[in-house]
């Protein structure tokens, strides 16, 4: 994909809005960039993920065998890639352990986490805050959650972890792999899969009040998760937090950086640092697109969209709609009514959104408590060389007090 474009993704978005906002790309699928369009698709039954299998060909050949691929084969069991009535079963069993209320009482954990890990940064003298910080955080979280204690990983494991869902998590990308990538993305989770299948039979030997424990006892007898059931949407919530939190903690320091107005607004006032994660969300989503199938046919502003057909919904050109939002290209942490389509809609809404809400939240209230002088380094910041998941892998911050 063109590096200029994955640089600055937003003029292209904002042309195609106004010219051709939803349309059939010549990869084979369409493409909506209007918040409403996107909205209206994301919330609708009637679009779901229909074949997981065909789905994946329509980037390689027809001969391409998905299911034999480990890392595939992961990504067709997990919930958000299904539909009703298994997306239901599954998500409803998960979203029963992952309750509101284990989050809210996570809160006072979570808080720890933050300030212990921005201490450990604050002593680093060359700190690249996205792997120093941003991966280290929800994964420390997590593990928490998952009642994972010190005894049951390390400083080395947590790494390899976060590497394996780094090199696994490709196959949520919009193209085909190449060959070495899919042969990583495949051992890579063979590692994770035999890593949680560990943790949940010893949470079966010895039951714990954690989250681990509460999925593998969430249902009743043939309606509980299944063993493979359980490492696929442990393994999905890990990789959740790994891609989508860590880069809206990177993208929000870094545009807070950029924007030393809206900094200095939030630091006289951190009752905003909740308005400020969603604009954070908005303004640089880290999920930029995600796919719908037609289950049944369905005009789309005036587009007749046929069943099978895929719609990729730009949520990162949504969340900039002019005709939604207002002054979009500019990044405010003011309250706003309009929600972002960050974390989807519909049935496949998010279910980490309200943890990964609370630790943006908790994240820029310790930074701003602890360190309210920290520097970001704008011009040598690095983007990765990728889509889906927008985000830095090299970010230079450093903490001052």
């Amino acid at each position: 994909m063109d590096p200029e474009f994955l640089q600055d993704p937003y003029p292209t978005f904002s042309k195609l809005r106004d010219e051709d906002p939803i349309h059939r790309s010549d990869l084979g699928f369409w493409v909506a960039t209007r918040y409403d369009d996107c909205r209206s698709v994301l919330i609708d039954k009637s679009f779901g993920q229909g074949d997981f299998v065909r789905n994946i060909q329509l980037f390689y050949d027809d001969s391409f065998d998905v299911l034999a691929q480990p890392a595939y084969a992961w990504l067709s069991r997990v919930f958000v890639m299904q539909d009703p009535p298994q997306h239901t079963r599954v998500r409803d069993l998960v979203a029963s352990a992952l309750t509101h209320r284990r989050v809210k009482e996570m809160a006072p954990r979570i808080r720890q986490l933050a300030a212990r890990q921005l201490q450990q940064v604050a002593k680093l003298e060359d700190v690249n805050f996205i792997t120093d910080f941003a991966y280290l955080f929800p994964t420390l979280v997590m593990c928490d959650m998952l009642g994972m204690e010190e005894g049951e990983f390390s400083w080395e494991l947590l790494a390899e972890l976060n590497q394996a869902v780094a090199d696994t998590f490709p196959v949520f990308e919009t193209r085909a792999l190449e060959p070495q990538e899919l042969a990583l993305a495949n051992q890579q989770m063979d590692f994770l899969t035999e890593f949680f299948d560990d943790l949940f039979q010893r949470r079966k030997k010895t039951p714990r009040d954690d989250l681990t424990t509460a999925m593998v006892y969430a249902g009743d007898g043939e309606d509980a998760l299944t063993q493979e059931e359980l490492s696929t949407s442990v393994i999905g919530l890990f990789g959740a937090g790994f891609e989508t939190t860590a880069h809206m903690i990177g993208n929000g320091i870094f545009c807070l950086g950029a924007n030393p107005e809206q900094r200095v607004k939030l630091q006289n006032n951190i009752e905003l640092a909740d308005a400020a994660v969603e604009e954070i969300l908005r303004f640089e989503s880290s999920l930029q697109a995600t796919y719908r199938t037609a289950l049944e046919p369905k005009e789309v502003a005036g587009q007749k969209i046929g069943v099978g057909e895929r719609v990729l919904t730009i949520v990162a050109a949504a969340n900039r709609d002019e005709r939604h939002f207002d002054n979009p290209e500019l990044f405010d942490i003011s309250p706003r009514e309009q929600k972002p389509l960050t974390f989807g809609g519909g049935i496949h809404y998010c279910v980490g959104a309200a943890l990964a809400r609370l630790e943006g939240k908790i994240f820029l209230e310790e930074l701003f408590t602890a360190y309210p002088n920290f520097l970001v380094d704008i011009e040598s910041a690095r983007l990765r060389g990728a889509f889906l998941f927008r985000g830095y892998e090299d970010l230079r911050v450093t903490l001052r007090a």
